[in-house]
């Protein structure tokens, strides 16, 4: 895991929803490095503990990622209020990734709520191969839907509410798809109870499915125990650390509680 460490020069902030931002920031070295599904472990001015964002976007020619993150406690507020022109700290890039098979020819991106801006890395790859899944509790927490639509991909929207797109959870278009078609890959980022009934649903169809994981984390890079995970891989149950062996785990060695 090559990760680097430094002050970064944030080049675009936009409010894209409630309390939801989005930063593009200049940083050559880790867009040079980032794969879909790492994180970058940001640094909020006058804490001490780092907070983790996933990699909402990669362009390796102009040397940028993007993130996009909700304002959930002090830290993101702070690092909310970073502007054009200000400098954000970031550790990065952190995590092993998702798997990339050029091979593949149809594959589903399941995001729900903050856990949709990961999938945009993989939309741009598979394209028009890819259908997206996005789940949010009402339309005023829809983010990202047009720059899915740009990658050629199919969108399917669901809210909790039915305030806009489909009334319901995302497993429901997932298991109509999975009935009928056949499915390369499953990719998914979300709530944990989201992610375990995904999981249930791609173990019924037999489908390939990596989820990634949502953990507090303190040191983003293994080092702590705070981010630990039960997994069972070869029959036998052991920890892993989501900041380092994941966040993205194949989902059938993930130990879901309940």
């Amino acid at each position: 895991m090559k990760y680097t460490q430094g002050k970064y020069l944030v080049i675009e902030k936009k409010a894209i929803a409630k309390d939801i931002f989005s930063m593009k920031i200049n940083c050559p070295e880790i867009a040079e490095n980032a794969q879909p599904g790492q994180f970058v472990h940001v640094l909020p001015t006058g804490f001490t503990l780092r907070r983790p964002i996933s990699i909402c976007d990669i362009d390796k020619e102009k040397g940028t990622i993007r993130i996009v993150f909700i304002v959930k406690g002090e830290g993101t507020k702070e690092i909310s209020a970073l502007n054009e022109g200000n400098v954000i700290d970031m550790l990065a890039p952190l995590g092993h990734g998702f798997t990339i098979n050029e091979d593949f020819k149809k594959v589903i991106l399941v995001g729900g709520g903050i856990g949709t801006p990961p999938m945009l890395p993989l939309a741009k790859i598979y394209k028009e191969k890819s259908t997206v899944i996005s789940g949010f509790r009402s339309a005023d927490a829809v983010i990202l839907q047009d720059d899915f639509k740009n990658t050629g991909a199919e969108t399917i929207l669901c809210t909790d509410d039915g305030t806009m797109g489909i009334k319901g959870f995302v497993t429901q278009p997932l298991e109509e798809i999975l009935k009928s078609e056949k499915i390369d890959a499953v990719y998914s980022c979300g709530p944990m109870a989201m992610l375990k009934n995904i999981a249930a649903v791609c173990d019924k169809y037999n489908t390939f499915c990596e989820v990634s994981l949502e953990e507090r984390m303190g040191c983003g890079i293994g080092a702590c125990l705070v981010c630990a995970c039960k997994t069972n891989v070869n029959g036998e149950e052991h920890f892993a650390h989501v900041c380092k062996n994941g966040p993205v785990f194949n989902s059938k060695e993930v130990v879901w509680n309940g």
